[in-house]
């Protein structure tokens, strides 16, 4: 029987595999790309890009494809059986990788061709490549010799062990969790939330309305449900994940917060930095931990009056209007919906009936149709579940990319959105054009009964988020793997994409496009979208804090050698610095901060708000030019999405602006300027 594993189809058949599948696939593309590595690193191959590319880019390329299948389906498919196997791989493949990037000889083939005379001859994307490579071989180890560089090898095991684990707890702690409510429990709930439930319920032959952490679930009871002990047990429920305080020791994070942080600190020690977070700066836009403290510390000083002002003003509607004389975490959302229904007239459930799927997406491909001058149609593929869909993505005809779109939350699926890559564009040394194809995946809340699913405006917000990272990998015009599109690109500008494509979600002429009552097919009103837009800001002030309360956490806990000893300690003093709202003790976010422990976000939390300031300020040339300018978004498409990692982000934006990014616009979308 075929391995769908080794096949060298152009997508995977992800339908067909299996976890008995996985082990002996591995286990060949791993030897494969070990020979390609020794061909690579002999005198048989020349100090060439070419000839590198050749031998070892295309094998450790198609191992790289098979693996990023794997790790796929074990986020959004995962079962015991799934993620024994993946667990029982991910060693070997992290040592090779680990090996790879710390190759003594392969470092002096790529060291030989950047100082031969032919490297003034290499293509502007291929002498950045080139750049970055160098850079990355001495990040992961390349330079350092012998007890060094087998500890720090052995760091990259653990580590890639760790995370796996943490991001398991929290899966586990997410699905392992459910509660029976009753009716009276659901009093204040929307109506499709407590069908979902009460589904869920009756699919497992009990009684009542099954409730769970997944965000579908738990967000509309913490937003309506007038039952403020059924929200104080999911809040704490949600807050205690996969910590000490949690359902089962068994998912409990500390340990590896503890060991992940302690590892982190000795890996920046073996390279010669002070810390952890200065090692992550070397690849991001910003300098120094201490500058991006700085621009926390400055923003958040901007921030904190008006976050000041929304909590006295949430304060007083909880005890004069709910008679909640004292809020609690647990009240506020569901308090802050109540008080922006008294504010502006309307309810995000309301908004919530003219946002189905199937209208979203067509004005979403509209939008992008019409700017980027492309194609989006439907096709047929091998999909890992039965709601997830496939596109096809051209320009005149031609092939530009492809992507899967997986919308709902279920059981085994990974918590949160992300895109992410099955392949990228590249010019192979065969000489065929490889096109990109990306994986878009949301949790947002599956269609009840016959009618079609629903979305909330931050859903569709998040939607177009995704889709802005897709769009940078898939429309990118650079065919060296190293940086085409996302690949290369500074972690703090990955997401200025994103961000900027949110700003969208704002706009009258596109929600009109994206709207159509699910029961009368309406457009959204114009009231009600003005409603929404003059309620836009609402609690900005709070909601800024909070990013950065995160991100202070993050940077400070890998810029502060032995954080890992005072975890806890750390975060109470950030939040004492930030937060305005009092936390309450038993809460324990930082056990399920993925994005930090399990995402690639080490240091780097602080890259959404430094992106939204480079975003924010890219999309003020839309409000000037128009939403739909051709011109401005040709200008867009060519300086920044096509251009991908190629060169260095602060060019791009540069070439897109006219000048360097300002944070007047950021403070002015955000209501605090």
């Amino acid at each position: 029987m075929s391995n769908p594993l080794l096949s060298t189809a152009a997508l995977p058949a992800f339908a067909s595999i299996k976890p008995e599948h996985i082990a002996p696939a591995i286990e060949q593309l791993l030897n494969e790309s070990r020979a390609a590595l020794a061909l690579a690193t002999s005198d048989a191959t020349p100090a060439d890009y070419d000839a590198l590319s050749a031998s070892l880019g295309v094998a450790t390329e198609r191992f790289g494809a098979s693996w990023g299948a794997v790790s796929h389906l074990n986020a959004v498919a995962n079962t015991p059986e799934l993620r024994e196997a993946y667990n029982a791989m991910l060693p070997a493949v992290t040592e090779f990788f680990t090996e790879l990037g710390a190759d003594e000889k392969l470092y002096a083939k790529y060291k030989a061709i950047a100082a031969s005379p032919a490297a003034a001859g290499l293509s502007a994307p291929r002498r950045q490549a080139l750049k970055l490579w160098l850079r990355d071989f001495v990040l992961s180890g390349a330079e350092l010799q012998g007890e060094a560089k087998a500890r720090f090898a052995a760091i990259q095991e653990r580590s890639a062990e760790l995370g796996q684990q943490f991001s398991e707890h929290v899966l586990d702690a997410t699905d392992g969790f459910a509660y029976y409510a009753t009716a009276e429990e659901m009093d204040g709930v929307p109506a499709d939330a407590v069908s979902a439930a009460q589904e869920a319920a009756k699919a497992e032959g009990k009684e009542g309305f099954k409730l769970t952490l997944h965000f579908p679930s738990y967000l509309p009871v913490m937003q309506y449900a007038s039952h403020r002990d059924l929200r104080a047990r999911l809040y704490r429920a949600y807050v205690t994940r996969a910590s000490e305080l949690g359902d089962k020791p068994e998912w409990d994070n500390s340990a590896i917060i503890e060991e992940l942080l302690r590892l982190r600190h000795e890996e920046a020690a073996l390279l010669g930095f002070a810390n952890y977070a200065e090692a992550s700066m070397v690849a991001k836009m910003a300098d120094s931990p201490t500058q991006v403290l700085d621009f926390l510390r400055d923003l958040s000083r901007r921030a904190r009056p008006f976050a000041e002002k929304d909590l006295a003003e949430l304060r007083d509607f909880a005890a004069t209007k709910l008679g909640l004389s004292e809020l609690q975490p647990w009240d506020t959302a569901y308090a802050s919906e109540k008080l922006k229904e008294a504010r502006y007239a309307f309810s995000d459930q309301e908004v919530r009936q003219y946002f189905t799927v199937p209208r979203v997406l067509a004005g979403l491909f509209d939008i992008i149709e019409r700017l980027f001058n492309v194609k989006i149609s439907e096709q047929p593929a091998e999909v890992w579940h039965e709601s997830v869909k496939f596109y096809r993505l051209e320009r005149n005809g031609a092939l530009v990319g492809q992507f899967y779109l997986d919308l709902y939350a279920r059981s085994g699926k990974r918590p949160g959105a992300w895109m992410d890559e099955v392949r990228s564009r590249w010019a192979r040394p065969d000489g065929a054009q490889q096109t990109p194809v990306a994986q878009l995946v949301c949790n947002f809340s599956s269609p009840v009964g016959d009618k079609p699913a629903l979305l909330s405006h931050d859903d569709v917000t998040t939607l177009f988020h995704e889709f802005g990272h897709g769009l940078h990998h898939l429309l990118t015009q650079v065919d060296e793997l190293g940086v085409s599109g996302i690949s290369g690109v500074e972690w703090d500008a990955v997401e200025l994409p994103s961000q900027f494509m949110e700003n969208f979600c704002w706009e009258w002429e596109v929600v009109q496009q994206l709207t159509s009552h699910v029961d009368t097919g309406e457009s959204l009103p114009r009231d009600l979208f003005d409603k929404m837009t003059a309620a836009k800001n609402f609690q900005s002030g709070l909601q800024t804090l909070r990013q950065i309360e995160f991100s202070v956490f993050d940077m400070r806990l890998h810029a502060e050698p032995g954080s890992e000893a005072a975890v806890q300690a750390l975060l109470d003093e950030v939040r004492a610095e930030v937060a305005v709202m009092p936390t309450p003790s038993f809460n324990r976010s930082q056990h399920s901060f993925s994005h930090i422990f399990a995402g690639g976000y080490s240091a780097g939390y602080y890259s959404y708000k430094w992106a939204e300031l480079l975003s924010a300020d890219a999309w003020s040339a839309f409000e000037v030019e128009g939403v739909f300018n051709a011109a401005t978004g040709q200008r867009y498409l060519q300086n920044v999405l096509e251009v991908g990692g190629s060169r260095p982000a602060m060019e791009s934006f540069k070439a897109f602006r006219g000048r360097e990014p300002q944070i007047d616009a950021l403070l002015r979308h955000q209501g605090m300027s």
